[in-house]
């Protein structure tokens, strides 16, 4: 484990925030730009200072088993949480990169309360509506991304998982809706669903076959 990613190290980010009285200190992170199907969902995160829960980072590296019980542990823990989502008729109107933008918006509007500092996981997005900044790989570095990476997994993956049981043979409840070649057998055999992403290039080849 390298430097950056001990526990310890995780909360240096928001701790300079925090010595200056800038308390509410909103982590934000996004999951789901790349699938064929499913909306994008955003999560943000406050603590109170100096609040960690061990464990948590970025989301890609933990189990499925240590995500579902981190975000539990998290939103017992946090002193706010919100979640966005924007759907695939938003993704195929506004294009992902706007979507994606609205779903982080969202959340940062369900927190319960105002932040007084935004950081978002990756580049900056214009269209928020508060200062921020933007670190790349953020949701290995900062605690509070990697927590609301984990959020917005979890939450995205359930409902994945979910909308699995209505829709089989797509391997939801595996792929997450990325376009594995299970996937993309199954929409070539199956025809999209009201799910997948008319704007994305293997959907729409798919469609021209139905």
């Amino acid at each position: 484990m390298s430097k950056a990613e001990r526990p310890q190290d995780l909360l240096a980010y928001e701790a300079r925030f925090w010595g200056r009285g800038i308390l509410h200190v909103a982590g934000v992170d996004e999951v789901g730009r790349g699938p064929l199907a499913g909306p994008v969902v955003a999560a943000a995160v406050v603590f109170r200072p100096g609040e960690q829960i061990a464990g948590a980072g970025d989301s890609k590296r933990l189990s499925l088993l240590a995500r579902i019980r981190l975000a539990a542990e998290i939103r017992v823990r946090a002193l706010g949480v919100g979640i966005g989502a924007a759907s695939v008729g938003e993704i195929d109107a506004l294009n992902i990169r706007v979507a994606t933008a609205l779903a982080m918006e969202r959340a940062v509007r369900a927190l319960p309360m105002e932040p007084d500092h935004v950081v978002v996981d990756g580049l900056p997005v214009p269209s928020l509506p508060w200062p921020h900044e933007a670190v790349v790989r953020g949701d290995g570095s900062i605690h509070a991304i990697g927590c609301a990476s984990i959020l917005a997994k979890v939450c995205r993956d359930d409902l994945m998982r979910r909308l699995a049981q209505r829709y089989p043979g797509f391997g939801w409840e595996r792929n997450a809706g990325y376009g594995t070649p299970e996937h993309l057998r199954a929409l070539s055999e199956l025809g999209p669903t009201p799910h997948h992403r008319r704007s994305f290039a293997p959907v729409q080849q798919a469609r021209l076959s139905f």
